[in-house]
């Protein structure tokens, strides 16, 4: 009788490992997933059109209209940003209502900094017709200034035209300065 029980008893046993050992996975994928998911977008937009207003006597003036077919929303990060990966439009309102658009392949707004990483075929248009050409600008929201450190390409009807490795300028793109490496540039007043 006990050999009985003990043989019944190394059945049992028996088909609990092999039970355990067919149900345990390999779940190095789902791992790596999750791992994919901190370090992915909290979120994603289409069509976005963000606009940036500044109070004036309790009337909101539009001073910038940020436009993307697609926005990924990092804000899960320590550092947090929202990106851009198809191209943005990039309006900047002077005090008359008149505009500076940007066109960029790619963008980056970081939220700490209200700085805008603009790069990949970047164009600035003024009122005027003038152009500039970069490869990457940077905008600053919080002081409406726009400059790069990268070679830029001057095209205007108003001025002459110039090239130069460091471009600074306010948003309405009154005051300009274009420098080539050496310190030599262009300066519109």
């Amino acid at each position: 009788m006990k050999i009985k029980f003990l043989h019944i008893n190394i059945y049992i046993v028996t088909a609990i490992v092999v039970t355990m050992f067919f149900s345990c996975k390999n779940n190095f994928k789902e791992v790596q997933k999750i791992g994919v998911l901190q370090n992915g977008p909290i979120g994603e937009a289409r069509k976005i059109n963000l606009k940036y207003t500044e109070a004036e006597d309790s009337i909101g003036r539009v001073i910038a209209v940020l436009e993307s077919p697609k926005m990924l929303d990092y804000s899960n990060r320590g550092f947090s940003f929202s990106e851009f990966p198809d191209g943005v439009r990039l309006s900047l309102y002077d005090e008359n209502n008149q505009k500076n658009i940007v066109i960029a392949d790619y963008a980056i707004v970081y939220n700490a900094t209200d700085l805008i990483d603009l790069q990949g075929n970047v164009i600035l248009v003024t009122p005027q017709k003038d152009s500039l050409f970069a490869e990457q600008m940077y905008y600053d929201q919080k002081r409406e200034w726009l400059f790069s450190n990268h070679p830029v390409q001057l095209k205007s009807l108003s001025s002459r035209n110039g090239y130069g490795d460091i471009f600074d300028a306010d948003t309405k793109f009154n005051n300009y300065t274009i420098l080539e490496g050496r310190g030599e540039g262009i300066l519109k007043d």
